[in-house]
């Protein structure tokens, strides 16, 4: 019999994957596999169990009572667990942490399969794994305990879902407590991850897609664009990649052979330093042409230093544009190994 899997993305951020059998509700499988949804009844009345179906296709029924879940709101996703039989994959955003449905984050044990510094800009980071590859969202992270120490970074995937080597793309950050340890990393050193993670990751395409990078918030991108080229959506996508110095450009030619490989996939580079010799200085909002906007008709995804996210947001403002989505994900550079900040949250 098909079974479904199903993402259960809880409000703190931490996403649970659970399968769903041919014909089984949602509430029933989660129970099944000891992750206690919000519930009352059990019997489509009280509406305790409402989520919001963000991605898939899903039977409700009938057998529930219209003060439990409008027609407006079923119209809007929103769905009762109790009720819903998936058809497909779903992803389901539930509005409460994790903890209150007694459950937390998964953890795997990777191996360093290679570590490939990028000049003085980046790492990129591959890992191997014992076990079966984590499901995780293209877009999402996880936690990466940095050995030797009590700390952890968090850092996007890069690589695709269902890879049994992943990927991530890191920042090189003078003193930083990761970037020191990968200088002298070897292969098959072991690292715990701790994940998935995060909101930002990419939805059903149903329109044309802009997405905005900084620096190495290219990372979910590059996962994003596997997905997209493995199963074309038939949408225009364009990114823009924008960093400070020339030397942050990497990875560009992996986004020339995305732009071989999807149809209707483009994207630009653009350098912020006044005395760069890249053909576009500046800074992503101005080298945004009006065709990629669509009009307001686009979904827009943006990974990058808090700047910049304030940046396109009072850009869209000021242009008087809103998007029919706007997903973004904020990321701090750590500047020594004792700071308490993330190297890249995503």
């Amino acid at each position: 019999m098909t079974s479904h899997r199903i993402a259960l993305n809880f409000e703190d951020g931490v996403t649970r994957f659970i399968d769903c059998g041919a014909g089984e509700k949602v509430l029933d499988a989660a129970f099944r596999q000891r992750i206690n949804l919000p519930m009352d009844c059990s019997d489509g009345v009280c509406g305790t169990c409402k989520c919001r179906a963000e991605a898939g296709s899903y039977d409700l029924g009938d057998d529930y009572i219209d003060e439990a879940l409008t027609q407006d709101e079923a119209a809007q996703g929103l769905v009762l667990t109790c009720q819903m039989v998936p058809r497909a994959d779903c992803v389901i955003a539930v509005p409460v942490p994790s903890t209150a449905c007694k459950t937390g984050m998964a953890q795997f044990t990777a191996t360093v399969a290679e570590v490939t510094a990028l000049g003085d800009a980046a790492y990129e980071l591959a890992l191997d794994l014992p076990q079966a590859p984590p499901h995780f969202l293209p877009g999402q992270y996880v936690n990466i305990g940095v050995p030797g120490s009590a700390q952890h970074r968090s850092y996007s995937f890069s690589s695709a879902p269902g890879e049994q080597r992943i990927r991530f793309l890191i920042k090189q950050v003078p003193g930083g407590l990761m970037s020191r340890w990968l200088e002298g990393a070897a292969p098959g050193q072991p690292l715990q991850l701790t994940g998935p993670l995060g909101s930002f990751y990419l939805r059903d395409v149903a329109r044309p897609l802009l997405l905005l990078a900084g620096g190495t918030g290219l990372a979910p991108f590059l996962s994003m664009l596997e997905v997209l080229a493995r199963q074309p959506s038939g949408q225009p996508v364009h990114l823009i990649y924008g960093v400070t110095r020339d030397q942050d450009l990497v990875l560009v030619d992996r986004l020339q052979a995305y732009a071989e490989r999807i149809p209707g996939f483009s994207f630009a580079t653009c350098v912020a330093d006044p005395q760069t010799t890249h053909s576009r200085q500046g800074y992503v909002t101005q080298h945004m042409p009006q065709e990629v906007l669509h009009g307001g008709a686009v979904d827009v995804y943006l990974c990058g230093p808090p700047p910049m996210v304030d940046a396109v947001q009072k850009h869209f403002q000021a242009a008087g544009l809103e998007p029919a989505h706007f997903h973004y994900e904020k990321f701090t550079p750590n500047a020594a190994a004792a700071a308490p900040a993330l190297e890249a949250v995503a």
